[in-house]
């Protein structure tokens, strides 16, 4: 044996046993040795969501007499909506992607029927990386459009949807790889931002990587180029490439700090237009709609006007169930008139949040003479962003709860500390993204790229102590 070659093994043989020394990378290893517990509770979760799904669809809705112990529909909408989703974005911020790679159900199944499909190239116009945005738009207007929180078979319209295209997508592209998960996903791409807060991700040491002896690619079923890897937006957590090489670790971080060292090619425009339209856009205007004075007054407004030039239709017609919310079981209409003014309460929020943040983020570039920093700097957003999406999915955990006699009175000042802890990160990770500058260009900057989190929190602050 050639003594380089000696070396490179006793250093790689080093390198493995000082993977094995910490806990964190200890769990990382378990994760690659274990793909078969792995996959047999990832067949588990498909079962139950599949169950959760179907099933409620079929069955009468419940009156009030029923709660979430004794019904299965009411269970499974708390069981989703109640702890699945908000579950799964606090999931973001601590493991990172690992939900993506380890339980959810529709990535196991595109995996799956990857294997056995078509195995075709995936071609340009898939790669697109404005998916994740228009997905995550048209999901989320639609779900309010015909009540997806409430109604089972709304849900099991637009879940079995999204898993019957992810299927199909594994069917046609691909070779054992989550293609759908990778670029169409409606929440991959709120995933992958979350993601970069994480306080763990699996690093990649270039030069170990180098200097190892070369052994088989690493099966990244998301097809990220492991060896180039630098940050969690794509990685899935799932463990596979975990010691490959002696060069992949799982380990701890400054939470934040991939964020503050996001590097050029890490930037993606389409990742801030989906954080300010969609995140602190749409999604807040989702949330918030059916409690805001301004959605009454605007569709009042609009009624006003329409029956003073005796246009009356909008006001009594409706559409299918499936368009539109349209309930026989329940006697809840969604009349023409409610579907514009929700479309048009969405909307407004996306540009008026979107504006607002993606304003201060050119004026905080322009500021400081580099305008190519627009769309870095508005990754310092994202806990603001994220914190938005937890508080608006934990309201409706807590009206699920309040409908079985729970209230919990520490709600408002933990809802408040929430709202200040995605202000301060926020404030923090945007400061360390600036660059060297005189200190009043730098806080001046700063302020500018701020407006968007003052104004989304500000108007989250406004809904729970104001209305």
């Amino acid at each position: 044996m050639k003594a380089g070659h000696g070396s490179a093994l006793r250093g790689f043989a080093m390198t493995a046993i000082s993977f094995r020394s910490t806990p964190l990378a200890v769990l990382g290893h378990f994760l690659a040795r274990q793909s078969r517990m792995i996959q047999a509770v990832q067949w588990l979760m498909v079962v139950v969501y599949l169950a959760l799904v179907t099933l409620p669809a079929f069955l009468p809705v419940p009156d009030d007499s029923k709660h979430i112990w004794d019904n299965l529909v009411l269970f499974a909408q708390f069981a989703f909506w109640g702890v699945w989703w908000p579950f799964v974005m606090v999931s973001m911020l601590v493991m990172g992607r690992a939900w993506c790679g380890l339980f959810c159900p529709e990535g196991t199944m595109t995996e799956w029927i990857s294997r056995h499909g078509l195995g075709r190239a995936i071609p340009a116009w898939l790669r697109w990386k404005g998916w994740p945005f228009v997905a995550f738009v048209c999901t989320t207007v639609y779900g309010q459009m015909i009540t997806v929180y409430e109604y089972p078979k709304a849900a099991l319209l637009i879940l079995g949807a999204s898993t019957v295209m992810a299927l199909g997508i594994g069917l046609v592209y691909g070779r054992g790889k989550r293609v759908w998960c990778r670029y169409l996903c409606p929440a991959s791409g709120v995933f992958s931002l979350l993601s970069r807060l994480a306080p763990v991700h699996f690093a990649v040491d270039a030069e170990s990587w180098k200097t190892a002896p070369r052994t088989h690619a690493v099966n990244c079923a998301t097809l990220v180029d492991v060896r180039a890897m630098t940050g969690g937006g794509s990685c899935h957590m799932c463990g596979r490439c975990s010691g490959h090489r002696g060069a992949v670790e799982l380990q701890p971080r400054l939470p934040g700090a991939e964020i503050a060292a996001l590097p050029a090619r890490e930037v993606s425009p389409w990742d801030i237009i989906l954080l300010l339209f969609g995140v602190m856009g749409v999604a807040s205007g989702a949330f918030q709609w059916s409690a805001s004075p301004y959605f009454i007054a605007l569709k009042q407004g609009l009624a006003k006007i329409l029956v003073e030039h005796s246009i009356l239709f909008p006001m009594t017609e409706t559409l299918p169930w499936w368009l539109l919310t349209n309930s026989d079981e329940t006697g809840e209409v969604f009349t023409l008139l409610d579907g514009f003014c929700i479309l048009t309460y969405m909307g407004g929020a996306a540009l008026l949040f979107g504006t607002i943040g993606l304003a201060g983020l050119a004026a905080a570039a322009r500021m400081l003479g580099q305008r190519q920093l627009l769309w870095r700097l508005g990754y310092g957003l994202v806990p603001a962003g994220a914190v938005g999406l937890i508080v608006g999915l934990s309201a409706m955990t807590l009206t699920q709860l309040t409908a079985e006699g729970v209230f919990l009175a520490w709600v408002p000042d933990a809802r408040a500390g929430l709202l200040l802890l995605g202000l301060g990160w926020s404030a923090a990770l945007l400061w360390r993204s600036l660059p060297a500058a005189a200190l009043w260009r730098r806080a001046a900057a700063w302020s500018l790229g701020m407006a968007g989190a003052f104004a989304q929190l500000g108007m989250w602050g406004v809904f729970f102590f104001v209305w």
